[in-house]
This record gives structure tokens, C-alpha cells and sequence, in this order.
């Protein structure tokens, strides 16, 4: 520690291809096997074998450096991946080996150790982006459900007090940057440049090594819920009910009743546990996305800027009020939301408990069907929460039922804070 104290360490630079070591293992997005594929090595124990951009744990690696500075963090730490095997077998799937089907993550990220066996008896340091277990989840919803007879306990899926078994899996983001780009349409070198530009500076290795086409990007990721088995994801015979969800923490963990997303997402929990009793399989996938992917602070400058903007909060200003103070309505681009789907095996939604038109039109584009689409019940939607779903109702979110005309959108909704 004396040594890093007095700051006589080399400093490593990566930001020239040659300039730290041998040539990185090449990795081949969509090739037809894994070992052809390659691995994605990220860990800076292994520096001079990194092969992509970024590092392991998304935004959570500031942390760990702290704790490295800090002395609580070895640098030099191996995880030990004893007995952390997937509790269930996810594919592989035929999805897998097509390069600009699935491109924000590694579909091998679960089981490296499998995939690149002859990779790891060369001593190289290759870490999981994928990890799945089987957990309990416990929702008050579902107490209630129970009690009310929405659900009915049977002992393997959902059991007494409102327990439902889950198999689950953490998933962290991983960009293959040349169909990054080719999906959004735009050059790759643009991309790579608004990247560096737009995190001040953090990843130099975007704009000076284009032989690294691979980014860990400092995100969140997404968990997935799978009730059911999982090997019938896959099945298109066998009933899907599925949730993509974007993370609202302050109504998901502590129940805001300014708009629906607790409530949407019980009822998501309740739909897919029905279809897990009735021989089909349901899914739900947790993104982190909070606020539409602008973040929390800027969520609540829109919500004191509707409630306090002349006449209450109304649905007709609902998203030009978040345009306002962020410059955009949304930067979720639910263009790369299906990849997870994609990982999944899922070719047919039967039942998609969801609204949203660009989550819709997101996932039918990437080439899976869908057969019915569901609402949220009327009698879940908070009083608070009905001018987002008049605004989403009049932006195009899909209903069954009438859509609020521009005189009904006129009318104030909820209520002011005083300003």
C-alpha cells in the first residue's frame, strides 16, 4: 500500500492498440460456435489479456475501485466461481449465433466456463455477465390476491401466503458496437465518438482502439423472472405470458401513486402465475431504467414542474413537461429491449401484459409475434396516476377502450403543489 501511497505505480495506458501488451483474443460476434466466438474478457487482473472496452459490474465498478483505494479490495482478487453454476439451463439457442439478433448482451455470459473451456485451461481470467438462481417472490399483491381468489395456491408455483417460485437471472449489459450501430441506423464511428464525448471522456479506448468492438458500459442491467420452467421459453406451442418492465423505484419499492407501474407490474406477477398454473410460462424482465432512462433527479424536477404549471397537472402537458426540463421525452430506445427475449429463446408472446406501443413495436420488429395484448385493469390505476395513463392513452399506448379526445384532455387531473 506504501507504494500506491507515494504514487510511484506505472500507470498502464490501453488507449493504443500494442501499447500494453500481446494482441487481444479476437471475439467474433455471431460466429457458429462459442470457442469460434470468443470470450469477453474484462477483468483488469488480467489486463493484458482484455479484449473489450469497459469492465465487469456496470455502474457498480466505481464502487469496487473505491474500495480499492480505499484498501477493503485486493486489485488483484479471483473470484472464486465454485458451486455459482446456473440453477436452470438457458439455451442455446439458435438466437445466439446471429451476429444483430442479440447485441446489447452475452448469450454466453451463464456458463463461460462450458462455452470456453479451452480458454480457462489457459490460464485466462473469464468471468460471468450472466448469473442465474431460483428465489422466492413475495409480494403483498399476491397476499392479497389470495385472499380476494385472484390466485389460488397449488404448491409448486405459488404456494400459502403469497409466495411464488421463481428461477431468476441478473443480467449486465455487453455492446457489440458495429451492430450497436447498425441498429440505431447511425455510423459506428459517430456512435464511438458521442460515447467518449457524452461521458466525458471516461473510455478513450472508444475513439483509439477500433480493433476493440466490444463495450461494457457503466449501465444497469436488467433482472429476468421466469415462473414455470424455463426450457419452454423457447416452445412457441406453449402459452407465454410476458412483462418488459422499465424500473420506477419510487412506485415499484415504495408505491407512488402517480402513475401505474407498481400496480401494472403485481398485476404482470398475477397474470404470469395463472399462466404457469395452466401449463404455459411466464416472464417478466426488470430493466433498469429509472425515469424513462433520464434518472431519478430529473423524474422529480417533471413531477414539481406539472404539479406547480398553471392549472395542475394535466395530460395534455404530461410529456412536454419532461421535454422541457431534459431536453427529450424518453431516451429508453426500446430498440434494444428484445435482446434479452432473443437470449431467452421466445419466438411467440402469446399474452403481452404491456400498452406501450414502442415496446410493442420493438419486439414484433425484432421478429417475434405477438398474439394478445393486455391493459391495466381500470380499477388498479392509482387517481393520481390517470393523467399518464390519458397522456400514454392519447400517444398511441394501446387500449380496448376509448381513447380520451383533446376536450377530455383539456380538463385539469390531480393535484397541485403550491408553488
Amino acid at each position: 500500500m506504501s507504494e500506491k501511497k507515494n504514487g510511484s505505480r506505472h500507470i498502464k495506458l490501453t488507449s493504443h492498440p500494442g501499447g500494453h501488451g500481446p494482441k487481444p483474443v479476437p471475439i467474433k460476434w455471431g460466429a457458429a460456435s462459442a470457442e469460434e466466438r470468443g470470450p469477453v474478457i474484462a477483468t483488469l487482473v488480467d489486463a493484458s489479456r482484455r479484449n473489450v472496452i469497459g469492465t465487469h459490474s456496470g455502474s457498480y465498478a466505481v464502487y469496487r475501485a473505491l474500495a480499492v483505494a480505499a484498501g477493503a479490495l485486493s486489485p488483484d482478487h479471483i473470484a472464486d466461481l465454485t458451486d455459482t453454476s446456473p440453477t436452470d439451463v438457458i439455451g442455446p439457442n439458435p438466437q445466439w449465433y446471429e451476429s444483430d439478433r442479440i447485441i446489447s448482451i452475452d448469450p454466453f455470459g451463464a456458463v463461460v466456463r462450458k462455452s470456453f473451456s479451452s480458454f480457462y485451461e489457459k490460464g485466462y481470467d473469464i468471468r460471468p455477465t450472466i448469473a442465474i438462481t431460483k428465489a422466492h417472490l413475495c409480494m403483498p399483491e399476491l397476499k392479497e390476491g389470495e385472499a380476494a381468489g385472484r390466485v389460488i395456491p397449488d404448491g409448486k408455483i405459488l404456494l400459502e401466503g403469497g409466495k411464488c417460485v421463481v428461477s431468476k437471472a441478473a443480467v449486465e449489459p455487453v455492446w457489440f458496437l458495429p451492430a450497436i450501430a447498425r441498429r440505431f441506423q447511425i455510423e459506428e464511428s459517430d456512435l464511438r465518438r458521442t460515447l467518449f464525448e457524452q461521458t466525458g471522456g471516461m473510455f478513450p479506448e472508444l475513439v483509439t482502439r477500433s480493433d476493440l468492438e466490444v463495450f461494457l458500459p457503466p449501465i444497469g442491467g436488467q433482472t429476468v423472472y421466469i415462473f414455470g420452467n424455463p426450457r419452454d421459453l423457447a416452445d412457441s406451442k406453449v402459452p407465454l405470458t410476458a412483462r418488459v418492465h422499465d424500473e420506477c423505484n419510487g412506485s415499484d419499492v415504495f408505491g407512488s401513486d402517480i402513475c401505474t407501474c407498481r400496480p401494472y407490474l403485481a398485476h404482470a406477477v398475477e397474470e404470469c402465475i395463472r399462466s404457469a398454473q395452466n401449463g404455459g410460462v411466464g416472464v417478466i424482465v426488470y430493466f433498469r431504467k429509472e425515469g424513462r432512462a433520464l434518472g431519478e433527479v430529473t423524474k422529480f424536477l417533471v413531477y414539481n414542474a406539472r404539479k406547480r404549471q398553471e392549472g395542475g397537472d394535466r395530460a395534455e402537458q404530461y410529456f412536454s413537461r419532461t421535454e422541457c426540463v431534459a431536453g427529450v421525452m424518453d431516451v429508453r430506445f426500446q430498440r434494444l429491449m428484445p435482446d434479452v427475449l432473443h437470449w431467452l429463446g421466445i419466438s411467440k408472446i402469446h399474452r403481452l401484459i404491456s400498452m406501450s406501443n414502442m415496446k410493442y413495436d420493438a419486439i414484433v420488429g425484432s421478429g417475434i409475434e405477438i398474439g394478445e395484448r393486455v391493459r391495466i385493469p381500470d380499477e388498479l390505476v392509482p387517481l393520481d396516476a390517470q393523467v399518464e395513463i390519458d397522456a400514454k392513452l392519447a400517444s398511441g399506448y394501446f387500449t380496448d377502450g376509448e381513447v380520451p379526445d383533446d376536450d377530455e384532455l383539456e380538463k385539469p387531473k390531480g393535484r397541485s403543489i403550491e408553488k
